[in-house]
Formats: C-alpha cells, sequence, structure tokens
C-alpha cells in the first residue's frame, strides 16, 4: 500500500511540469471535471496546490450519482437477493429462444453507473409476471417462471428501485445534454424530491446540485459542464481501435487520440504528414512515452538497449 501511494506521488510530481506547459498553451483551467478515482483526485490536489488561488472542481454527475446508489442499495440483504436471481436466470436464457429477454448485464466495475437499465428491465418484467394462476408447461411464462422464481416476492423493492433509478436517469439526460445552470437546477430539483425522504441518493443529488450551481454562478453565466462523458467517449473510441490488436502497445498508440478529435480534412492530413516525419516521432515518442512492460520485456531478453533496462554491462 505504502509502495503503490508513494510511486504515485511520485508521478504526479514528474508530470507536473508536463501538465504546465500544456496549460501554457491552452490556458489554465478555470475549473476541473472528474470522477472520484483517488490517483485523479490526488493529481489535481498537487497540481491546484502550485497555484496561487485553488481551482474548483466539479465531480463528475455520473459518478457521483453511481456512488450514492451504491451506498443506498448496495448492502441490502433484498437487492443482494435480487441481483442473484437476475444472474441465475440470465444463466437459464442464454442461448434460448427467450434470450431476448434477458436481463442487462451485471457489471463487475462500475456497476451502479448503468443500474438504471435493470431497474427498467426488472419494472416491465413484474407485468410479465402479474398474471395469476398456472400456466401450460411449455409456455414462455412458465419458462420464465422457472428461470425467475418468486420475482414477484420481490415486487415492493423492485418499485422502490425502478423508481429511484428511472428519477435519476431524469436528472442525467438533463445535466448531461444542457448543463447545469438556474433553469435545470430548478428542474432536478424538483425531481429530486419525488425520493424517498430516507433516500442516500436523494441527500447526496441534492447536496450536489446547491453546491455546483454555486458554482456555476461564480464562473460563468452559461450553463455548467458537469459530465466527463465528451472525455470518457473518446478514450472508449481510443480503447476499441487498439483492441483490435491482441499484442497492442500503449505508447506510440497514444498518437492517435489526437486524430480522434475534431474534424479531419484532407488538406489537414496532408500537412500533419507533410511536418511529422518518422524520425520526429521516434525521438517525440522516447522523450515523452516511457516503454510499455512487454517492449521492456522484449528489449531485456533480445539484447535492445534503446532504453535503460536496468542491465549492467561487462566491463
Amino acid at each position: 500500500m505504502h509502495r503503490s501511494h508513494g510511486l504515485r506521488q511520485s508521478h504526479w510530481r514528474h508530470t507536473l511540469p508536463r501538465h504546465n506547459a500544456i496549460f501554457k498553451r491552452a490556458g489554465k483551467p478555470v475549473a476541473i471535471i472528474k470522477d472520484r478515482d483517488a490517483t485523479l483526485n490526488k493529481g489535481v490536489r498537487l497540481w491546484s496546490d502550485q497555484q496561487a488561488q485553488p481551482v474548483p472542481t466539479i465531480d463528475d454527475i455520473g459518478h457521483t450519482i453511481a456512488c450514492a446508489l451504491k451506498a443506498q442499495f448496495e448492502k441490502l440483504d433484498i437487492y443482494k437477493r435480487f441481483t442473484a436471481l437476475v444472474s441465475h436466470g440470465a444463466k437459464c436464457l442464454r442461448q434460448t429462444e427467450l434470450a431476448f429477454l434477458m436481463p442487462p448485464r451485471l457489471r463487475s466495475k462500475g456497476r451502479f453507473q448503468s443500474i438504471g437499465k435493470l431497474g427498467e428491465w426488472a419494472e416491465k418484467m413484474l407485468n410479465v409476471f402479474a398474471v395469476k394462476g398456472s400456466a401450460e408447461g411449455d409456455s414462455q411464462l412458465a419458462k420464465l417462471r422457472k428461470a425467475f422464481p418468486h420475482f414477484s416476492q420481490s415486487r415492493d423493492f423492485i418499485v422502490r428501485f425502478a423508481s429511484t433509478t428511472k428519477i435519476i436517469s431524469q436528472v442525467m439526460e438533463i445535466l448531461k445534454n444542457n448543463g447545469l445552470d438556474k433553469t435545470t437546477y430548478k428542474q432536478c430539483f424538483e425531481l429530486s424530491r419525488k425520493l424517498p425522504r430516507n433516500s442516500k441518493v436523494k441527500k447526496c443529488l441534492q447536496t450536489w446540485l446547491n453546491k455546483n450551481v454555486t458554482l456555476q454562478r461564480e464562473l460563468t453565466s452559461l450553463p455548467l459542464l458537469v459530465s466527463s462523458d465528451i472525455i470518457e467517449s473518446l478514450f472508449g473510441n481510443f480503447k476499441h481501435i487498439i483492441e483490435r490488436s491482441p499484442q497492442a502497445d500503449m505508447n506510440r498508440t497514444v498518437l492517435l487520440i489526437p486524430a480522434l478529435c475534431g474534424k479531419l480534412t484532407d488538406t489537414t492530413v496532408t500537412q500533419a504528414l507533410k511536418q511529422a516525419s518518422q524520425a520526429d516521432i521516434k525521438a517525440w515518442e522516447k522523450k515523452h512515452i516511457p516503454y510499455t512492460v512487454r517492449k521492456k520485456r522484449h528489449a531485456f531478453f533480445n539484447g535492445g538497449d534503446s532504453q535503460n533496462t536496468g542491465k549492467s554491462k561487462a566491463a
């Protein structure tokens, strides 16, 4: 733990001069939007500490709400039983004619960032199971009841769960599409009032709204950007491209990222190819991007010496 913590601190202190060089060209940020990752929080804090005045930060609305949903539901026994039943049913329906009724996949990481889809599915399935009486042995209803035994017994929880996720989905749609200002603040605060009185999600959302609408008034007359989806979608496209190669290396490959930004024209591409020679790219890569573990291993076993692998040479 201590070693990892120390490496992260060293990494951020090492990269701060590079960040400052970027800000000199693009301008210093007036606010920083980020998720709640501990390493990222530390990097932002280290950089902010060097400024004459602290730079305000905005917690991404998606990650904020996901944390609140996790705090409210994850430890509940009824939630654990419900998700176990959902997982069991998904296995039963997979590769069958009823696969189109499978529940949304329960992610192991970042599960609560897309949990609204599960609430929507569960609410619809309540109507399917609402048929009274026995079902014919080979009917769709009979197969579904076998895959999701006693599903309707969780009705009260499902209704409460689906109602919460539906309200939150409406809030997210407003804020991600329109940003946060006086108008969207009122819309979202009114939606938050529909949540139960003791709801952790309600408390978290209202606290977030009050904090950031104050920041919006101080910073700009325009709606405040409160979601990091734009930059995350950029890296999502990047990951999709590099996944095509099972041996992809995270060094020169990062040069793909600028190519995914903005609108490229034939003139832009031609100019870039003329101005950036292979030698320039190699020099830039060696200066700014350290070798990956795979390339270090390859260089070590093949006697490569293009970057220091920690070997000592014989005298």
